[in-house]
């Protein structure tokens, strides 16, 4: 069924209208234009991108070849699928900008995971060359994987307030302080980010990062509102479930890195602009 995507085209043509201005006004040198130049223009890259993740296509290849053909009337000057492949990498800066003005940092209560993004499965790792020099081999609850980790700070409303992409052997805690930087309040994470060093570094600069403890660790008095809110952390779960299985933000069938974190970051963009997200209420304790 065809969706009305006039809103969401001039919402993406204006930002890029700004976008390319800035840069006009900023730009040092000459005003040399690529040789090669397009018929379609950023804008129109930018939304079918979006439109292939929020359409019902698992397959980008199936979505350019059928069923964008539904809206072949609103871009007359498309291009052939190759040719688009090749042109995805020019909407990676604008895809990473809009993503930033789309992070939500307002709220006080955040909760932190991080998911793997494999690249391969394991018994392809020592032929994968796509992403030799970039990708790592990581472990997960689940598992061992060869590829990135991503790293997502979530608000209670499901909105993202900081996004990291590392190599699989990251470690958890390493990329914190530079996603939760400009955030204020209660930090909610699981047993992996425990760190003496980690949290007084952060509650200096007015976070407090509450976690659950292991099992050689000694039992400390914690508030009841934040033992409360440390069990609705699933939350950050439920979004990275969300973005794998309904969103398609993981899979092994990337030929170019470029495409690659175009893919990933595209889908971020088209989840912050999902106005459905999950969510969860905060509690409040009614007195005796």
């Amino acid at each position: 069924m065809k969706k009305d995507i006039t809103e969401l085209f001039c919402n993406v043509d204006d930002f890029c209208r700004e976008v390319d201005k800035i840069e006009k006004s900023t730009r040092i040198g000459s005003n040399r234009r690529p040789t090669r130049t397009s018929q379609l223009e950023r804008s129109e890259i930018i939304t079918i991108i979006l439109l292939y993740h929020i359409s019902p296509c698992k397959n980008f290849k199936f979505f350019f070849k059928s069923y964008l053909q539904l809206y072949r009337s609103d871009f007359p000057k498309l291009v052939s699928y190759n040719r688009f492949i090749e042109l995805m990498p020019r909407s990676f800066s604008y895809f990473l900008l809009l993503l930033t003005s789309l992070l939500n940092k307002e709220d006080n209560i955040h909760f932190i995971d991080a998911t793997s993004l494999p690249v391969c499965h394991n018994k392809r790792i020592s032929r994968h060359k796509v992403f030799k020099g970039l990708a790592r081999r990581g472990k997960t609850t689940m598992g061992w994987f060869f590829g990135f980790k991503l790293h997502l700070v979530i608000n209670r409303r499901g909105q993202l307030a900081g996004v990291q992409i590392t190599p699989g052997n990251t470690d958890d805690r390493a990329p914190v302080r530079r996603i939760v930087k400009n955030l204020k309040g209660l930090l909610f994470a699981d047993r992996g980010y425990i760190g003496e060093d980690l949290f007084k570094d952060l509650f200096s600069k007015g976070i407090k990062l509450v976690a659950g403890i292991k099992k050689n660790m000694k039992n400390k008095l914690m508030d009841v509102n934040e033992k409360i809110m440390l069990r609705k952390r699933s939350i950050s779960e439920t979004v990275n479930d969300y973005l794998k299985n309904k969103m398609n933000i993981s899979h092994t069938r990337h030929r170019s890195p470029a495409n690659a974190f175009v893919h990933i970051i595209s889908t971020l963009v088209a989840y912050s602009l999902n106005p459905r997200k999950p969510s969860i209420s905060k509690p409040f304790l009614i007195p005796n």
